[in-house]
């Protein structure tokens, strides 16, 4: 297995709305074939999202779910690179009937948990301390079951698949490295769509979408205030950098509601705050908070910095403090493309019926790097529910809980659902070809 080659990005081209076409597998919807061979493959998804869930990795480097993805990967019809940095695991299958110049698309999965301690008592639950807290064990035996159905129709597949198996989604970010390795690429050209799916506490098999932004990005912020120390008792003597700290913590709140349409969403939540480590008589030289900061509109992670620094620097001034702000972007926001969602809707909608395809009111203010391949191509990403429908909303776990419980009994549609919308869609632009695809043909014609 070589090393993924490293290319430059290229950007995707917004078109109009694309029909579903329907295709088939003989005389049978394809979209039928899937959801009746997903079922199929269920026990094996489950015994493999088990295993994986009860030996978490985190971050970049995963080398036993990377082995276990390559074990369940192995004789099938597929190219696979593995990364050069990082435990990432790409695999391309060529179809039957993809042409001289054909297209591609790409689906996506993460594979990384979280360092969070499972307390969920199942059979199968984590004991090393880390925990499948977001459902990338589902991510990832989903994007399997999808491989091993658009293996086995391979011979009427109208062009290549790119599985991107990605590492590094919970931090520090593995979508952006395994674009530098050129996963976009590995087809041997940009693919026309990406897709993806990722679980939650809705209701069990319903698909949640919205066009354009879908999750904000993620920056975190640290604010450290220096004064000088002294004896509590005698806190005119020192310079408190705690009260400056704490002024500091309201005024970023504040200042965000006078600085910011409140139609814009913007969050910044501070969730450490840190003075002091030995006599509570004592006056520290330095207090620290830190934070997170949610912005759904990219263009306005500058604004947010530079209010954060005015704020910060101010207050702190006046408590004759300094204050060093670090602001450090993690995600840009995920956007999706409104013509991919639409045709994933539909199809989505017809396979298991248009009232399990529900349409977004608002983004969340959670955050994804699945973001970095849909800056660079067009493609959507939807929530898809886990959680049975008669269990009240006060008691569902929400992704990252250490209770919190996803029902794999899904894991056959999900693996139909995405091996479905890449099959369809290879069949869309062969029937509709967009004007890139038709360029292309049209140089290949002109060489016979």
């Amino acid at each position: 297995m070589e090393p993924i080659k490293k290319k430059a990005p290229r950007q995707g081209q917004q078109l109009p709305p694309l029909p579903v076409t329907a295709a088939k597998i003989g005389e049978r919807l394809a979209s039928e074939v899937f959801l009746e061979e997903g079922q199929k493959l269920l026990p094996q998804l489950q015994e493999f999202r088990r295993d994986m869930h009860q030996h978490p990795e985190i971050g970049l480097e995963l080398p036993r779910t990377q082995k276990k993805v390559l074990e369940a990967l192995k004789g099938l019809p597929l190219e696979i690179q593995v990364g050069q940095d990082l435990s990432s695991v790409v695999a391309v299958l060529r179809g039957g009937k993809r042409g001289p110049r054909p297209v591609s698309v790409l689906l996506r999965a993460d594979m990384d948990a979280l360092p969070v301690r499972e307390q969920t008592g199942d059979p199968f639950a984590s004991t090393n301390g880390l925990m499948h807290a977001c459902g990338h064990d589902l991510h990832t035996a989903g994007l399997i079951g999808a491989v091993k159905l658009l293996c086995a129709q391979k011979e009427h597949l109208l062009g290549d698949v790119t599985f991107m198996f990605q590492p590094g989604e919970e931090g520090p970010g593995g979508a952006l490295p395994m674009i530098e390795e050129g996963v976009l690429d590995a087809a041997g050209r940009r693919p026309i769509a990406a897709y993806g799916l990722h679980v939650g506490p809705q209701d069990r098999g319903t698909f949640h979408h919205i066009s354009g932004p879908m999750m904000a990005s993620s920056s975190n912020l640290k604010i450290t205030v220096y004064g000088k120390g002294g004896h509590g008792s005698r806190p005119h003597d020192a310079i408190d950098p705690v009260a400056a700290l704490g002024e500091i913590q309201m005024a970023l709140q504040v200042a965000l509601t006078r600085r910011f349409d409140a139609n814009e969403p913007i969050v910044i939540t501070v969730t450490n705050l840190r003075a002091g480590d030995g006599a509570i008589n004592v006056i520290p030289d330095h207090a620290m908070l830190g934070a997170t900061v949610r912005v759904l509109r990219d263009e306005k992670i500058e604004q947010v910095r530079q209010m954060v620094v005015e704020v910060a620097s101010s207050v702190a001034a006046s408590h004759r403090c300094t204050a060093k702000v670090d602001f450090e972007v993690l995600y840009s926001a995920t956007k999706t493309n409104p013509r991919e969602n639409q045709f994933a809707a539909a199809l989505w909608g017809g396979m298991f019926g248009a009232e399990n395809v529900i349409p977004m009111e608002t983004p969340m203010m959670a955050s994804e790097d699945f973001g970095d391949v849909l800056a660079q191509v067009p493609g959507t990403f939807m929530w898809f529910g886990t959680v049975n429908p008669d269990t009240p909303e006060h008691l569902r776990e929400w992704n990252h809980s250490p209770l919190v419980r996803f029902d794999d009994s899904v894991l056959g549609d999900q693996a139909a659902a995405l091996a479905a919308v890449a099959f369809e869609r290879l069949a869309a632009e062969d029937a509709h070809p967009s004007p890139a695809t038709r360029v292309m043909r049209s140089a290949v014609e002109g060489l016979e």
